[in-house]
């Protein structure tokens, strides 16, 4: 039998929304242009219409930081389980002998994986490969492969890519990452042996080239703090300029004056944050024996100044997390059990927040929103997050891009009332 997908909708029928509402929505143009209370016994109007039959629906999850190009190499790297440096070791050492198509084969697995749990929209970080003396065919394998992947998958899911650019990368090797089709400057400045000068000279790429930026800040628990430094640095550009920070671990140890008062920078220069709670819980504080200290960014108090916040899941199944689903319910689980938040709020960093990181236009059951749902087997949204069951339907731009469907059998039971 044909693949039915992408399978073109004007309405959903029957839809449960987080509050409890159950409606119909109409879609044109894969937008939202209407949402009516749902009565039974009446006719769908005209063109292909799904009945969700009251299941859950809720906006799309999106993913704000991602590595595609690492993702579901664990298995053949086998590595020694560990923090930050050890993980970074490993992969340099793997990164030698990958191919364009072995990188393409993860990626396209990963993103299809992600797209079926309902993620319609990822950024990627791609390694800018080899040292400085290699040659640019090297440098880019990466990048060819991530380009290919997402136009393999345009019209499935929007896919963003960042250059991350190592402290020894020299300019002419993330510049040609970018003329091979990525389109943000990437990198770690906190790593490199000077952070403000490493700092200085990525933004001044994205300068150059009148591009965005999407730097790793301050992944660390202890060290160097770039965060205040990069708000300052971005603060004049143009509004519609990406500029955002992943991790921001460090921001969360330090003390509540300084952690505040770079907040405040941070929200000043409309600097989006990342947080990413799955690979900092892993990556931080292998080095402390007793009350072993966890790095999160500090959510809560982002959320309350008013900070644009997302959430993501970074690293899947590689040296820098042997664990890890890829699924946005995942994440929103880890951020109301480390990151006190609410399930209202955990949801929404990985779905409404993660798209305004990413520079994408709003989306869920609002007239004018675009056409990107989760629908899921779940009552409510904390029975979502709770059990993350796996029937999901995925809709993207008004279109169904990916179906689940689970079957469970158990043994009968013999009940005697009490």
């Amino acid at each position: 039998m044909a693949n039915s997908l992408p399978r073109p909708l004007t309405a959903v029928r029957n839809a449960q929304l987080p509050g409890g509402r159950v409606v119909d929505l109409s879609f044109a143009s894969g937008v939202v242009t209407g949402i009516t209370e749902h009565r039974p016994g009446t006719e769908p109007g005209p063109g292909p219409t799904l009945d969700l039959a009251g299941r859950l629906l809720l906006p799309a999850p999106a993913e704000p930081h991602a590595h595609l190009d690492k993702a579901g190499s664990f298995d053949a790297i086998n590595p020694k389980l560990g923090d930050l440096g050890a993980a970074i070791d490993a992969w340099r050492c793997h990164a030698t002998g990958m191919s364009v198509e072995s990188i393409a084969e993860r990626a396209r697995a990963q993103a299809l994986a992600m797209l079926a749990a309902g993620t319609t929209a990822i950024r990627s970080h791609v390694d800018v490969l080899g040292d400085g003396d290699a040659d640019l065919e090297d440098v880019t394998r990466g990048a060819r492969a991530l380009v290919q992947v997402r136009a393999e998958l345009a019209g499935l899911m929007d896919i963003q890519l960042v250059a991350l650019a190592g402290p020894h990368c020299p300019d002419h090797h993330v510049e040609a990452v970018l003329d091979a089709g990525v389109d943000l400057v990437g990198g770690a400045p906190h790593l490199a042996p000077d952070p403000a000068a490493d700092l200085a000279r990525l933004l001044a790429i994205a300068q150059r080239r009148g591009i965005g930026a999407d730097l790793h800040a301050d992944e660390n628990l202890f060290g160097p703090v770039t965060l205040d430094a990069y708000a300052r640095a971005v603060r004049g550009w143009p509004d519609d300029r990406p500029r955002t920070a992943g991790h921001c671990v460090r921001l969360g140890t330090l003390d509540a004056a300084r952690r505040d008062a770079i907040i405040t920078e941070v929200k000043a220069a409309d600097l989006g944050i990342v947080t990413l709670p799955i690979t900092n819980l892993y990556l931080q504080g292998w080095e402390h024996a007793v009350a072993t200290p966890r790095g999160l960014a500090p959510v809560r108090e982002l959320l309350d100044a008013g900070v644009r916040l997302g959430a993501g899941a970074d690293n899947v199944r590689d040296p820098f997390n042997p664990v890890g689903r890829g699924d946005a319910l995942e994440t929103a689980s880890l951020l109301v059990t480390a990151g006190h938040l609410s399930p209202e709020e955990a949801y929404g960093l990985v779905s409404t927040g993660a798209r305004s990181v990413l520079g994408l236009p709003a989306a869920g059951p609002s007239v004018g929103a675009q056409a990107d749902f989760l629908t899921i087997g779940a009552v409510n949204l904390v029975d979502a997050i709770a059990t993350a069951p796996a029937d999901r339907v995925v809709i993207h731009r008004g279109r169904v891009v990916a179906i689940t469907e689970t079957r469970r059998e158990l043994p009968a039971l013999s009940v005697t009332a009490s």
